[in-house]
């Protein structure tokens, strides 16, 4: 038998490629940012480390603003970022 293939994505943070699901996928559908624990909402999806470290990275480098392109408001963010740090 062959071994299964373990699927890997790129961080946004550290921009380290880890297993899919060592990391928690942000999805953007029509202008809305939304944290998918499921993997499987609709839309762009970017991928972030669980680590809190690497969501200040990507917090200071802009990357969902980056990512999504979609005029993302301050509050947006702050708000996805908040929801990460409360489903640690």
């Amino acid at each position: 038998m062959s071994e299964r293939k373990i699927p890997m994505r790129k961080c946004v943070g550290c921009m380290e490629s880890k297993p899919k699901n060592s990391l928690v996928r942000i999805a953007c559908y029509e202008g809305v940012v939304t944290v998918d624990l499921t993997g499987r909402a609709k839309g762009r999806g970017v991928y972030l480390c669980k680590d809190p470290e690497c969501r200040e990275k990507a917090k200071k480098r802009r990357a969902l603003q980056r990512s999504f392109d979609a005029g993302l408001t301050q509050e947006d963010i702050d708000k996805i970022f908040q929801e990460l740090a409360d489903n640690e």
